[in-house]
C-alpha cells in the first residue's frame, strides 16, 4: 500500500463517540494476530479508550479520510499517565519535567483498512516536533505488541517487557520503549 498524507487536527470532545469506534475497530482488527479475543475484550473495557485529558491539553491528534471517516488517532503527553484510557487512570496526573522526565507518546489507533499507510508516521512525526517544541529530549510509550513494530521503525527501543494483569484476570503483554528527540 502506498503512504498518504490527509491533514491532522487536534481532537475534540466531539470526537469521543468517533473515537471510541475507531479504538474498538483498531483493537479488534491489528491486535488479532497478538492477543486472544479474551485479552482484546479485557483490554477494550479496562485499558483502552480515549483519555480526555490527552484532549483538554490540545495534545491529541484525528485523521480524517477525505469523506470524514475517522482513520487515525494519536497523541503525546506531559503528564505522568504512560497508557490507558479515563477507565485505566487515577485521579492524580501530574505534568512531568521536560528536563530530567520523558514525554509520553500516547494512544495511536489506525483504522484497519488505513493501516501501513504512513497514517501513524504522519502522527508521531507531529507529537515528537511538538514535544521536542516544549523542552523533552526524550520520548516513552508503552506499546501493545501489534504497535512494537511501528515503534521500532520510528527509532524506539525496547527497555522493559511486562504483563498488565487486569481485573477479570487476563493478562496483556506490554512494551515500554523510549526513544530520544533530535
Amino acid at each position: 500500500m502506498e503512504n498518504i498524507a490527509l491533514p491532522l487536527r487536534l481532537a475534540t470532545t466531539a470526537d469521543l463517540l468517533r473515537l471510541c469506534e475507531l479504538i474498538d475497530q483498531s483493537v479488534r482488527a491489528l491486535g488479532a494476530n497478538y492477543y486472544t479475543p479474551a485479552q482484546i475484550e479485557s483490554a477494550l473495557r479496562y485499558v483502552f479508550g480515549p483519555d480526555t485529558q490527552l484532549i483538554a491539553d490540545r495534545t491529541y491528534f484525528v485523521i480524517e479520510s477525505e469523506g470524514g471517516e475517522l482513520i487515525a488517532a494519536g497523541g503525546w503527553s506531559q503528564r505522568r499517565t504512560l497508557y490507558g484510557g479515563d477507565q485505566m487512570k487515577g485521579a492524580d496526573d501530574p505534568l512531568l519535567d521536560p528536563a530530567t522526565e520523558p514525554a509520553r507518546v500516547r494512544a495511536f489507533f489506525v483504522h484497519p483498512s488505513w493501516a501501513r499507510r504512513g497514517l501513524a508516521r504522519q502522527l508521531f512525526e507531529r507529537c515528537a516536533a511538538d514535544a521536542t517544541r516544549a523542552g523533552f529530549r526524550t520520548l516513552e510509550l508503552m506499546a501493545t505488541l501489534p504497535g512494537e513494530p511501528l515503534y521500532l521503525a520510528l527509532g524506539f527501543a525496547p527497555v522493559e517487557r511486562s504483563a498488565q494483569k487486569l481485573p477479570d484476570g487476563e493478562v496483556l503483554p506490554l512494551v515500554r520503549m523510549t526513544r530520544p528527540l533530535s
